[in-house]
């Protein structure tokens, strides 16, 4: 078996080149209760066009690892402390901000989980689109407002041009999640990060959501990260999935081979917690006992291990941090005997 370490390596068999790479990512929040270790040295790359699903528990830092790639991590209490994050050959974590903010939203996009909260309720939205594209395309006046219609039109707002004029209060949750959509296309990014997009929305609004992203990340080549609780919608629209439990990365392979070959047990608890179209009637769900850890205080060794019922509690792991390591090509899980299958 091959150990992951710190320097990232290509977990897929794709020929495109590397877009963003993450090595060793250390964010912690310094609180008056502790230093919370929200994101503990995670690795992983993306590449030109993927699609890449984080999954896991709330709190286990996958949504602070995504804006720690954004440095929008508010300081204080939160700063990266270890680590580096290249995107196209460029080295964000020592970037100045001036530099950074011509990254942001041009070459990296974002989209929040909660639209009404991510708009400006006072500005249109015609005016929160033509800000960026006057900010990072140089549009101005008639040409801004035309660059916004047809980004409107793109995502699948009827009477684009009229609506440019109306405020977010006057679009349901789909639709002001198709403006943030928008908003995040508008200069041509080669990356999206997409944090819970439809976290506020019903089934049907989820699915147009998730299938305009993934449709218009194929037609314009973009790399798409979506962050998500949604096994279902990893398993339909991910490429690649990485599995990540109290701050670290756990496992991380091919979607094929996480839902078909699961190999730590958390994995495998998470998807033994979703039902089944295919199960027999009257099974009953799975639960994953137990909480997740402290961050303030981390176990010193596996954080899963005091939830884990495979393995004695007595298992060297629980004392040593184990090792992320390529089991199979491409395939990754902790090092650690008691949570493997």
């Amino acid at each position: 078996m091959t150990t992951k370490t710190s320097k990232s390596k290509s977990t897929t068999t794709r020929k495109d080149k590397v877009l963003l790479e993450v090595n060793n990512l250390t964010t912690h929040f310094f609180t008056q209760d502790g230093v919370v270790k929200a994101v503990d040295g995670i690795s992983y790359n993306v590449h030109e066009g993927e699609v890449v699903g984080i999954v896991g528990e709330s709190g286990c830092g996958k949504s602070v690892g995504a804006m720690s790639v954004m440095k929008i991590i508010p300081n204080p209490p939160g700063r990266i402390v270890d680590g580096s994050v290249t995107f196209e050959g460029e080295d964000l974590v020592n970037m100045d901000e001036s530099r950074m903010r011509e990254i942001r939203g041009n070459r990296i996009a974002m989209v929040f989980q909660e639209p009404m909260t991510s708009l400006n309720p006072v500005l249109t939205i015609g005016r929160q689109l033509t800000e960026t594209l006057e900010l990072h395309q140089g549009l101005k006046g008639e040409d801004a407002l035309d660059k916004a219609e047809e980004l409107l039109n793109r995502v699948g707002i009827p009477e684009a041009r009229q609506r440019l004029k109306d405020y977010p209060h006057q679009f349901s949750g789909g639709m002001r999640q198709r403006v943030m959509i928008a908003i995040a296309l508008s200069c041509d990014p080669k990356l999206i990060i997409a944090d819970e997009p439809t976290t506020a929305l019903d089934v049907t609004i989820q699915a147009q959501i998730l299938e305009l992203m993934q449709g218009l990340a194929k037609d314009f080549g973009t790399a798409l990260i979506i962050i998500t609780h949604n096994l279902g919608v990893v398993a339909r629209y991910a490429d690649r999935v990485i599995v990540m439990y109290a701050g670290k990365i756990i496992e991380e392979g091919t979607a094929e081979e996480i839902f078909h070959n699961p190999i730590h047990a958390y994995t495998r608890g998470l998807l033994a917690s979703v039902p089944r179209l295919d199960a027999k009637e009257h099974v009953r769900l799975q639960t994953i006992e137990g909480l997740p850890p402290d961050l303030v205080s981390p176990p010193p060794g596996c954080g899963f291990q005091p939830r884990c019922t495979k393995g004695p509690k007595s298992c060297k792991c629980a004392e040593t941090p184990p090792a992320l390591v390529e089991i199979k090509k491409g395939h990754y899980v902790t090092e650690c005997k008691c949570c493997q299958k």
